[in-house]
């Protein structure tokens, strides 16, 4: 009776020992998969980051090369305007002369 009470013993002891190494291995495997996770949100964090400011830069260049033609074709009409008004202006004068005397 009493070497079944000491397998008893012996197989509870065993199988706390069991227990707990696989409470400690929960425990490892735990603090391996936040170091995991923490390292993915980094490394997601930075590649958005890197691909955020690529896009910001591309938007950038395409802001400044619309400016750009933007500006060429606003100075083309303000020149065409300039040249117009330059040809016409005594017509444009004479023009308003009237429509004032006529009022």
């Amino acid at each position: 009776m009493d070497s079944v009470i000491e397998k008893l013993a012996e197989i509870e002891e065993t199988a706390e020992a069991i227990v707990r190494h696989a409470q400690e291995q929960k425990a490892e495997i735990a603090r391996e998969l936040q170091i995991q996770r923490e390292e993915f949100d980094n490394e997601t964090e930075a590649r958005t980051r890197q691909r955020v400011e690529e896009i910001r830069r591309e938007n950038e260049e395409k802001m400044k090369t619309l400016l750009q033609e933007q500006r060429g074709k606003n100075s083309f009409a303000i020149e065409n305007l300039k040249r117009d008004f330059e040809e016409h202006h005594a017509a444009y004068a004479e023009e308003l002369l009237k429509k004032i005397i006529e009022v």
